[in-house]
């Protein structure tokens, strides 16, 4: 990519999209596209068409796609995958009409079977059944990864794979049970402190092992596959360590502040029980991680503080508009005060 290459970030909104976005910009590349896309429906065909042909790109990244934690997959799983499965099929089929010169998909570490080997190496998806609470949303992603490899196999397309570990970062969505696991733990832990909760329970055992991935530093390796990984084969985009979420637990406690005691309800499921991703190729092409796990645990809450004091100013401003707009107001053809007449 060039810096003035046309760049489309799909998910501008996303997570992971945001992060692109900033970090793209922050690296000097100027023509982006996909922060103002509101308006715009990825699982309508006609209207995917009509913005490649308006916008004409050169390059995308498609980190489009709804998500969500072992809850969200449990009660919208019919959602998740079709969400998913139409918008990487209608941009995938649009990127090769409009003849993008690079695509990089992304997929997710939960394609991956439930009992896979550890660390999860790329010629492993598809050697086993996946994890039964988020099959759907999985079974969407492998999709698209074959999706790109038909592509590629049959029209030459240049159309890349990636599958990131557990993303976090600022701007997450905290907004409780269907959020990832990060993001749901900053949430709830920070409201158990507020309420100086003696415990806080956390579903599952804490047993299972979880790599993740600060979203500012997955943004770095995503323009970096762009620019110098080219094979039909996935990549995995992790970030080379893992931790219990107990462990994970403990250290939110830590940053958050909290004062009770951290138990856990077995009777909720895990999902896998290990989750670590074989990063090589990535080493290979001279990528690490440049924020510490603990730096990007404070750099999240903090995201979230700001964006609580914001809804509160907001909430707080409604409440005066609203208070405002009761006050009783002169009737109608009543006299008023400098307006009396003998």
């Amino acid at each position: 990519m060039h810096r003035d290459s046309k760049i489309y970030v799909a998910g501008g909104q996303s997570l992971i999209g945001a992060a692109l976005l900033g970090e793209l910009e922050s690296q000097g590349y100027g023509n982006l596209l996909g922060k103002y896309t509101e308006g715009l429906d990825l699982t309508d065909p006609s209207q995917v068409d009509a913005y490649f042909a308006t916008t004409k790109p050169e390059y995308v990244f498609l980190a489009a796609g709804k998500s969500g934690g072992i809850e969200a997959n449990r009660k919208y799983p019919a959602d998740l995958m079709r969400d998913n499965l139409l918008t990487g099929c209608h941009i995938l089929h649009s990127a090769f009409q409009h003849r993008v010169k690079k695509l990089l998909y992304l997929a997710s570490s939960c394609s991956y079977p439930k009992h896979c080997p550890q660390p999860m190496k790329e010629e492993y998806l598809l050697t086993g059944l996946l994890e039964p609470t988020n099959e759907a949303y999985a079974l969407a992603k492998i999709a698209g990864i074959k999706l790109c490899q038909a592509y590629r196999r049959q029209y030459g397309a240049p159309f890349l794979c990636g599958i990131p570990g557990n993303t976090f970062g600022p701007g997450d969505d905290f907004s409780g049970d269907d959020s990832h696991v990060i993001p749901g733990l900053i949430r709830r832990m920070h409201e158990a402190k507020q309420k100086k909760a003696p415990s806080f329970l956390i579903w599952g055992t804490g047993a299972p092992r979880r790599e993740f991935i600060f979203s500012r530093d997955l943004a770095e390796a995503c323009i970096l596959v762009m620019n110098e990984y080219d094979e039909a084969e996935p990549i995995n985009l992790g970030m080379g360590s893992d931790i219990s979420i107990a462990e994970l637990a403990m250290l939110l406690k830590e940053i958050i502040g909290f004062r009770g005691e951290i138990s856990f309800d077995s009777s909720r499921p895990d999902g896998m029980p290990v989750k670590i991703l074989d990063s090589g190729k990535l080493r290979n092409l001279n990528w690490k991680p440049r924020t510490s796990f603990r730096k990007a645990l404070e750099e999240t809450y903090q995201s979230f503080l700001r964006s609580e004091e914001k809804q509160d100013r907001g909430a707080r401003t409604e409440i005066k508009l609203l208070t405002a707009d009761r006050r009783p107001r002169p009737a109608e053809g009543r006299a008023r005060t400098g307006d009396r007449r003998p």
